[in-house]
C-alpha cells in the first residue's frame, strides 16, 4: 500500500505540473486517488460494524465495506444509522496558488458528508450520494504549511427521503468516499463553468458563468478539432462587472455531427480576457447534434428517427462496489457496443464522469438519471440542489439525450422546471414507467400489451426497462418477438433491457464469497466480472444493424443474399464483409478444413434493403457450413452468421462406419441381446426399451429409452424381432393415444439404429424421446450443432453451426459463472461424441432440425419465481426433441413474451402431426 501511495503521489504531482503549466486554465490537485486502481491512503475510523472504534488506514476512493469496515447491506434491509466513517488527511497547497480561489471537490460520497478544513466547516453538510459537490475553502487554508482535511460520512442519511430515494433500493448500498476528491484553483476573476448547446445545423450557443469580474472584460470562444485546429472564427461577448451569466452564439459550416454511429467530437475553448490578456480558459469536449422528441411521431437525432437498443447499467465492480475506473468504463461501453446496442440508461443514479466521457467518444446514447428508487422521492429542497449538481456536471456531454427524474414512482414533479433551468439544451425529461411528456416508458410490457397505449396508442413508446433478466431467463429470451413488434410500429423508440451485469459483491466478511443476495442481484446479461451469458450473443444477433431475413440455403444457392441495413446513419458500403466455408471431417476436435474470402460491401442506404453477393468457389457445396462475418467501419465485428449446407442425413452417412460383421442375437430372462463388431446391446422384450450396452472396454450406462416425453398411457405394447439383410430388427408398438412406435436395428457395422414416430398432444411443452445416462460419468462432448451456448424456444438466435468441444460443468447461470453452460437444449443437432469415465460413444441423427437435451441444469438455490427456469424432461436426462420449451423472465411468464413463448402447436387439418426421427448410436 505504501508503494501504491508513492505512485499515486507522483501521478498526482505530474498531473498537477502538466495542468499548472497552462497558467490560465483551472489547476487541479488530487487529494485522493483517481479510481479503484489508483488510490491514496487516508487515516480512517468506522464507528460501527467490523473493525470499528479505532483509527487505521483506508484507500480513497473506496467503499469501506470492501476494505474490511462496517456492514454489508442490501437496499431495503435495516441499516445501522450510527455507522459513520471518519477521515483525516493532511495536505499542502502549492505555493503558486497564492491569490487564487481554491475549491475542494467531491465527486461522490455516501451519504451525508461533513467537511472541515483546519477544524472549520467548509460549508453545509451535503446530502445525496451520487453527485459532485464543492466548497470554496480559500479563506480556510494555511498557505505554505500543512492543512488538515477532516471528513465525516454518515452511511445512512439523516434525511429520510434521501434514504428512500437512494438506499431503500433493489441494489447494494455502501458507505464511503467512493469517487475522487481534488482541489481546483481558479484566478480571482474566472469562468466558473460553461454550458453548451451545439446543434446539427452548426449553430452553437454557450452560457458562460463569469465570477468576480472587475470592470469590463470579454469572453472569447473557439471551436477546435481534437488535434487543435480551429474550426471557423472565434466569437465573443462582452462582460460587465457583476455579470454572472453571459450568452455567446455562432454558427459553423460543415461540422461533423455526433451520433452513436459517428461520435465526432470537438474541443471548445472559452476564455475570459482582460484586454489582450487571457485571465482564465475553460475547455470542454462537445459534439454537434440535435435531439428531439416529436410527439406522436418518434425520437429524433440529427433529424433522423432512431430506436434505442439499450440496457440499464449501474456503477459496479465486485471487489470495489460503486468505486470504478475509466478502464472499467471503457470495458463496459465496449461490451455494450459489442451487443450492437446504441444506448444505455443510468440506473438509478448518475454515473462517473469517465463513463460519460467514454459514451461520448465511443458513441452511446445516454439517459442520465436523478436517483429515486421508488416512491417517495427526494424532498423538493434537497432535490433542487441535486438536480443542479447533476445537470451542471453532465450538461455538455453530447451522449446525454434524455434526463430521467427518478424511477418507478420516485418522482418529484416539482423538480421538472429545475432541469430546464440548468439545461441549455432543454432536453426532454422522462419518468421511467410513466407516460409523461409525450413518451410512454411503461416497464415490463407483455408482448400483447396495449389498449390505447403502446402498440395501439398515440404516444412515442420506449420501455425503459423490459425483459427483466434473472439467471438464464429474460434478456435475449423474448427479445426477437418484442423487437419485431417494435419495428412494426413507427411510434416505437426501442427500449432498455434490465440489467447489464449481475451485481455480486465479494464479501470480505465471508471469506470472499461472491454474493448476489439470492436472486435479487443476479439480473445481468453478464456476470459480475463481465462473464458473457448466452443472451449476450442473442442480443448481438437480433440487434445487429446488418440483418439477414432468410437463414436457409440450398444446393442451388446462387451466392446472393437478401440483406437489410438497420443502421440509422451508416451505409453498408462503409462496413466490411467476409465469408468462410468449413468442412467437418469427423467428431475429432479441430478435424476440419476451411477456406475464406472477402465480400464486396453493398451500397445499401440506412433503413433500406438490398443484396449481398458472394463469389463462392465452384465446389462450395462440398463443404458443411457457410459463415458470413460483418464488421462496422471501425473494424468491430457486428456478428457472424452460419448457414448449414450439408444435411444431417448426408453428414451421418458420411461419418458412420461402413464395416460389415455378423450380428449375433440371444434371448432369455425377458431380454434380447444383439451383438456386432464388439458391441452388445440389450433390449427389454416387454417394453422394447434399451436396458444396457457394453463393448470391449466395458459397460456404457445408457439405458431406459426411448421413452416418450410426457409418457404414453398405452394399453398394449407389442415387441417383435427378426433378421433382415440390413441387420437384426426389433420393432416396438405402443397402442395408445400417442401411437408411439420405434424400431431398433443392429447394423452390420455394429452401429445401433433407432427409428421412431409418435403423435404428440397439441400444445405440449416438450416433444421427443428420452434416455438416461449417469450425469456423474460425463466429462464432455464434441458436438456438431448450433452452439456453443444452449437455447430456448424463444432464444434461438446468437448461436452458430459448428463442431463444438464442450467440457462438462454444472454451472447455475447467475450463481456460478463458468460459461458457456454445458447442460441444456441445443438446436440443429447433427452428431455428438461423449467423453465419459466409462468409454466414449457417439450419437448421430439424420433428422433435420432436431434438438439435443444434454442433461438437466441444476436448479438455482434462490430461484424464487419459476418463470426464469425452463422445463426439462422428467423421463430422462439425454433427449432428442422436435420441440422445446421457452423461458420466462424474473417477473413474466414465457407465454407473455410473444409467439415464441407459446407451447408447441401440432394440431393441423383436424388431427395432430406425426413426428418422426432417426438416430444412430456408435458404441464401438
Amino acid at each position: 500500500m505504501k508503494k501504491k501511495l508513492r505512485q499515486q503521489i507522483i501521478l498526482a504531482g505530474l498531473l498537477f505540473l502538466s495542468i499548472s503549466s497552462l497558467s490560465q486554465e483551472t489547476e487541479v490537485h488530487f487529494l485522493s486517488g483517481t479510481d479503484k486502481d489508483h488510490s491514496v491512503e487516508w487515516e480512517f475510523m468506522c464507528t460501527a460494524g467490523r473493525n470499528s472504534g479505532k483509527w487505521s488506514k483506508i484507500p480513497v476512493p473506496s467503499n469501506w465495506e470492501f476494505m474490511g469496515f462496517g456492514n454489508y447491506t442490501y437496499g431495503g434491509e435495516r441499516e445501522d444509522s450510527s455507522e459513520t466513517g471518519l477521515y483525516r488527511y493532511p495536505f499542502k497547497v502549492p505555493s503558486s496558488w497564492t491569490g487564487k480561489e481554491i475549491f475542494i471537490v467531491f465527486d461522490g460520497s455516501m451519504t451525508d458528508t461533513e467537511v472541515k478544513i483546519n477544524g472549520s466547516l467548509a460549508g453545509p453538510v451535503h446530502q445525496g450520494a451520487f453527485y459532485r459537490f464543492k466548497y470554496n475553502i480559500t479563506s480556510l487554508l494555511n498557505q505554505g504549511t500543512t492543512n488538515l482535511l477532516e471528513v465525516s460520512v454518515k452511511k445512512v442519511s439523516t434525511n429520510l427521503l434521501v434514504n428512500d430515494a437512494e438506499r431503500k433500493a433493489d441494489y447494494w448500498v455502501f458507505g464511503g468516499i467512493f469517487r475522487p476528491v481534488f482541489l481546483e484553483a481558479y484566478p480571482k476573476q474566472h469562468l466558473e463553468r460553461v454550458a453548451v448547446d451545439a446543434k446539427a445545423d452548426g449553430s452553437i450557443a454557450i452560457n458562460a458563468f463569469p465570477s468576480n469580474v472587475k470592470g469590463t472584460a470579454t469572453i472569447v470562444a473557439q471551436v477546435k478539432t481534437k488535434d487543435g485546429r480551429s474550426i471557423g472564427p472565434s466569437f465573443t461577448a462582452a462582460v460587465k462587472e457583476g455579470d454572472s451569466l453571459v450568452r455567446l452564439q455562432s454558427k459553423l459550416a460543415n461540422v461533423k455531427l455526433w451520433s452513436a454511429e459517428f461520435p465526432n467530437l470537438y474541443r471548445l475553448e472559452v476564455s475570459l480576457k482582460k484586454g489582450a490578456n487571457t485571465v482564465h480558459t475553460f475547455s470542454e469536449t462537445i459534439g454537434f447534434r440535435t435531439v428531439e422528441l416529436r410527439r406522436s411521431d418518434g425520437f429524433y437525432v440529427n433529424g433522423k428517427k432512431i430506436r434505442f437498443k439499450g440496457v440499464n447499467r449501474g456503477s459496479f465492480w465486485p471487489t470495489s462496489g460503486r468505486t470504478t475506473s475509466k478502464e472499467l468504463s471503457i470495458m463496459d461501453a465496449r461490451l455494450i457496443k459489442e451487443m450492437n446496442m446504441n444506448a444505455v440508461r443510468m440506473s438509478h443514479y448518475p454515473p462517473d464522469k469517465h463513463f460519460l466521457d467514454v459514451c461520448d467518444s465511443l458513441g452511446l446514447f445516454v439517459i442520465d438519471e436523478l436517483a429515486g428508487w421508488q416512491y417517495p422521492p427526494y424532498d423538493t429542497e434537497t432535490g433542487r440542489k441535486l438536480v443542479k449538481e447533476l445537470v451542471v456536471k453532465d450538461v455538455n456531454h453530447p451522449c446525454i439525450v434524455l434526463w430521467a427524474n427518478g424511477n418507478e414512482g420516485g418522482f418529484n414533479f416539482d423538480l421538472l422546471t429545475d432541469f430546464a433551468r440548468h439545461d441549455i439544451q432543454q432536453r426532454t425529461v422522462i419518468h421511467p414507467w410513466l407516460n409523461s411528456n409525450g413518451m410512454n416508458t411503461k416497464h415490463y410490457i407483455p408482448w400483447n400489451y396495449g389498449i390505447n397505449t403502446f402498440f395501439q396508442g398515440n404516444d412515442v413508446f420506449v420501455p425503459t426497462e423490459f425483459l427483466h433478466g434473472l439467471y438464464d431467463g429474460g434478456h435475449g429470451a423474448g427479445l426477437d418477438d418484442h423487437w419485431d413488434l417494435m419495428l412494426s410500429n413507427p411510434l416505437s423508440a426501442g427500449g432498455f433491457l434490465w440489467d447489464f451485469c449481475d451485481q455480486g459483491v465479494v464479501r470480505t466478511d465471508q471469506n470472499g464469497r461472491l454474493d448476489t443476495k439470492g436472486n435479487a442481484a443476479a439480473d445481468g446479461i453478464l456476470g459480475p466480472y463481465r462473464e458473457k451469458e448466452g443472451s449476450f450473443y442473442t442480443i448481438r444477433e437480433i440487434w445487429s444493424p446488418v440483418y439477414f431475413p432468410y437463414r436457409i440455403i440450398t444446393k442451388e444457392f446462387d451466392g446472393k443474399f437478401d440483406i437489410e441495413n438497420r443502421y440509422h446513419f451508416t451505409n453498408l458500403n462503409q462496413c466490411s464483409f467476409s465469408w468462410r466455408l468449413k468442412k467437418m471431417n469427423s467428431l475429432v476436435p479441430n478435424d476440419t478444413v476451411s477456406i475464406s474470402g472477402l465480400i464486396r460491401s453493398p451500397n445499401i442506404a440506412p433503413g433500406t434493403s438490398g443484396s449481398l453477393t458472394i463469389a463462392l468457389p465452384k465446389n462450395w457445396n462440398r463443404y458443411d457450413v457457410l459463415y458470413i462475418t460483418a464488421k462496422d467501419l471501425y473494424g468491430r465485428e457486428l456478428n457472424t452468421w452460419s448457414w448449414p449446407i450439408t444435411t444431417a442425413e448426408e453428414m451421418a452417412n458420411r461419418m458412420l462406419p461402413k464395416t460389415s460383421t455378423a450380428t449375433n442375437v440371444t434371448k432369455g430372462d425377458g431380454k434380447l441381446t444383439m451383438a456386432a463388431n464388439n458391441v452388445k446391446v440389450t433390449i427389454d422384450e416387454k417394453t422394447g426399451l434399451l436396458m444396457g450396452v457394453s463393448n470391449n472396454s466395458g459397460v456404457i450406462s445408457l439405458s431406459r429409452g426411448p421413452v416418450l416425453i410426457g409418457g404414453d398411457s398405452a394399453s398394449k405394447v407389442t415387441v417383435k424381432d427378426y433378421d433382415t439383410l440390413g441387420g437384426h430388427v426389433v420393432r416396438v408398438a405402443y397402442e395408445g393415444r400417442h401411437r408411439f412406435q420405434f424400431t431398433w436395428t443392429m447394423l452390420p457395422s455394429g452401429v445401433l439404429q433407432l427409428k421412431y414416430q409418435y403423435r404428440p398432444e397439441n400444445a405440449d411443452t416438450l416433444l421427443g424421446v428420452s434416455f438416461i445416462y449417469p450425469d456423474e460419468n460425463v466429462q464432455g462432448i464434441q458436438m456438431i450443432a448450433n452452439g456453443p451456448y444452449r437455447v430456448y424456444k424463444n432464444r434461438m438466435k446468437g448461436t452458430a453451426f459448428n463442431s463444438w468441444n464442450k467440457n462438462y460443468n454444472n454451472t447455475i447461470t447467475g450463481e456460478t459463472w463458468a460459461y458457456p453452460e454445458f447442460k441444456g437444449y441445443y438446436s440443429n443437432f447433427y452428431a455428438g461424441k461423449f467423453r465419459t469415465t466409462e468409454s466414449t460413444f457417439s450419437i448421430y441423427t439424420e433428422t433435420q432440425n432436431l434438438f439435443l437435451h444434454l442433461f438437466n441444469p441444476a436448479v438455482p438455490k434462490a430461484l424464487g419465481r419459476a418463470n426464469s427456469m425452463a422445463v426439462y424432461p422428467k423421463s430422462g436426462n439425454l433427449s432428442f426433441l422436435h420441440g422445446i420449451t421457452a423461458i420466462g423472465t424474473k417477473s413474466q411468464r414465457k407465454e407473455d413474451l410473444g409467439p415464441q413463448g407459446q407451447n408447441n402447436i401440432t394440431f393441423a387439418n383436424g388431427s395432430n402431426d406425426i413426428q418422426t426421427g432417426v438416430l444412430y448410436f456408435d458404441f464401438r
